[in-house]
């Protein structure tokens, strides 16, 4: 008996790729002959052929070693290595340590850059050029790599600049096909259920002190004057199934409509105040966090495999009694909720015990109380080359984005598992994204300090904001949107005038279908506040529903 190995079918297939091999001591001419071809060619082509060098360079370089010319790899790889632009450097690092055919085979990086195809966005003028070439030089050997390892997407009309294809470039497989954002997507909101606010004592009209009667306040209709009509853009109310409202929800959303009532409007003139939690003696352990949305309570995940959940408020945690005490209570009294609560365990912190690794996802459910009747996944979304880091619910619940290491953010119809956004522009591995409150935008920060602001519907990159000298680990949006808060490992908070960024897009139907996208150098226009702590690193950000800004993150000493 053999055993045979199923465990990547597509190894031996991809790899056989390589056999088309040339002379292994023409390489070096190959590569630099193109390279001399571009760089004496208009500037209009130069920016758009110099995308050619990355994937070719890898390709070439892999052809080599799988066909055992470890030598003449090792000094093609040191002649153009230093070449490539400076967000491959990881993805080189790999690269350089595969020196044989043997390390090929497992190679998580190596397999991802040979089945999927590097996706290049190049004008038909640049194309022709490009073909012309390299069939005049009859330089086989790369135009066969160009047909079979990458992915031309050629469209009509002027090349793009530099500027145009830096702020696109950069994920691990190039960029996204433009067939890939064009799919509809309902970016609206849901109506709001129907829900009567009972007045408060408060806000019953009487007399003042005068005797005359109180002005009438018109009735503030909360979160309903957004979302009573039906939005155009929404999906259908029953596309995906959401469960029904139960009284404690009901109860949940009445609270939110009457805060509602006394949020503040920011805006560049009016900023938000920030709380910030600091973490003390976590040692770097502190790894993820999460408040409730009605921010009374914070939780922490740390690397020592414990949750941690304190109360803000002056109201204490507490356990329910034990089963024999509780068959005791009248379950028909009113206060029924608080009397199955038992006074002697009240305390400002609770400590779950129950994973055996570090926390790195730590969320809240509205009723803390997770159950559900399937123990495999619904659905699976299977598409990022590498880990994924962050994910977030879109606000009508239908769609769900993740952000990953492959440097590449994607948006998932939670109905059917399909990948409907693609968005490449990030130089480094995704760990923070954030909806606008209307459903349409997104931002999304990196390692690379910069924040970027997605158009869903056009699937277009409309924004950058540049400011932050480290990993961006946290985004939110204030309540109604008009303000966004980027938390950094620079320590530091900034708060983004999120209006102005969003306001007269150019999202025509030529930008759409070509990506000549035009971002305007306002960073610093639209930054309104930098914050710094002492020496903490921002780790979570969370905008109360009155619109205070809560932060948090472990203290780390010098």
């Amino acid at each position: 008996g053999s055993v045979a190995v199923e465990d990547q079918p597509d190894v031996s297939a991809v790899l056989s790729a390589y056999n088309q091999q040339g002379d292994p001591t023409m390489y070096e001419e190959y590569y630099s002959g193109l390279k001399h071809f571009i760089e004496c060619s208009l500037d209009c082509h130069r920016a758009e052929l110099s995308q050619l060098f990355y994937p070719l360079f890898v390709h070439m370089y892999l052809e080599l070693v799988y066909n055992q010319h470890e030598n003449e790899a090792k000094s093609f790889f040191e002649k153009f290595h230093g070449d490539q632009e400076c967000y491959y450097q990881d993805d080189l690092r790999v690269l350089s340590s595969l020196t044989k055919k043997e390390h090929m085979k497992g190679n998580e990086t190596m397999l991802d850059f040979r089945t999927s195809k590097f996706v290049l966005r190049i004008s038909r003028d640049s194309y022709q050029l490009l073909k012309r070439h390299l069939q005049e030089k009859q330089n086989n050997q790369i135009w066969n790599i160009v047909q079979e390892h990458l992915y031309i997407d050629i469209f009509d009309g002027m090349p793009r600049s530099k500027q145009q294809i830096d702020a696109m470039v950069g994920s691990l497989a190039g960029e996204a096909k433009r067939e890939a954002n064009k799919s509809k997507v309902f970016f609206g909101l849901l109506k709001e259920p129907e829900i009567e606010v009972p007045l408060d004592d408060e806000d019953e009209e009487g007399e003042n002190e005068e005797g005359k009667p109180k002005k009438k306040k018109p009735k503030k209709d909360s979160i309903g004057s957004k979302s009573k009509k039906q939005d155009p853009n929404a999906p259908p109310q029953n596309r995906i199934p959401l469960p029904e409202l139960k009284d404690s929800d009901k109860l949940d959303k009445i609270m939110n409509m009457k805060e509602t009532t006394k949020r503040v409007r920011l805006g560049p003139d009016c900023l938000p105040s920030i709380c910030f939690y600091t973490f003390l003696n976590a040692y770097q352990g502190l790894t993820a966090v999460d408040v409730t949305d009605d921010s009374s309570l914070i939780a922490g995940g740390f690397a020592d495999s414990t949750v941690r959940v304190w109360s803000v408020t002056p109201k204490k945690l507490r356990s329910v009694k034990q089963a024999s005490d509780l068959s005791l209570i009248d379950k028909e009294s009113d206060d029924v909720l608080e009397r199955i609560m038992d006074e002697k365990t009240a305390s400002e912190l609770k400590i779950l015990y129950g994973h055996s690794g570090p926390v790195y996802g730590a969320s809240f459910s509205p009723d803390r109380l997770w159950a559900t009747d399937h123990y495999q996944p619904l659905r699976i979304f299977a598409g990022h080359l590498a880990d994924v880091n962050c994910t977030r619910f879109h606000p009508n619940s239908n769609y769900v984005a993740t952000g990953s290491a492959d440097r590449t953010v994607r948006l998932w119809d939670v109905l059917n598992g399909n990948c409907v956004r693609i968005f490449t522009g990030h130089k480094g591995p995704i760990h923070s994204l954030t909806f606008s409150p209307n459903g349409r935008f997104l931002a999304t920060g990196a390692t690379d300090g910069r924040v970027l602001l997605w158009d869903i519907g056009h699937g277009l990159m409309v924004g950058e904001l540049k400011g932050h000298t480290d990993t961006v680990c946290s985004l939110r949006f204030s309540r109604d949107g008009e303000i966004l808060a980027s938390g950094s490992m620079d320590n530091t908070v900034r708060l983004w005038d999120a209006v102005k960024a969003f306001e007269d897009l150019e999202t025509d139907d030529f930008t759409t279908a070509t990506g000549h996208i035009n971002l305007p150098e306002n960073s610093q226009e639209l930054l309104l506040g930098t914050y710094m702590t002492k020496s903490t690193p921002v780790v979570h950000l969370h905008f109360t529903r009155r619109n205070l800004v809560l932060a948090a993150g472990a203290y780390s000493p010098q």
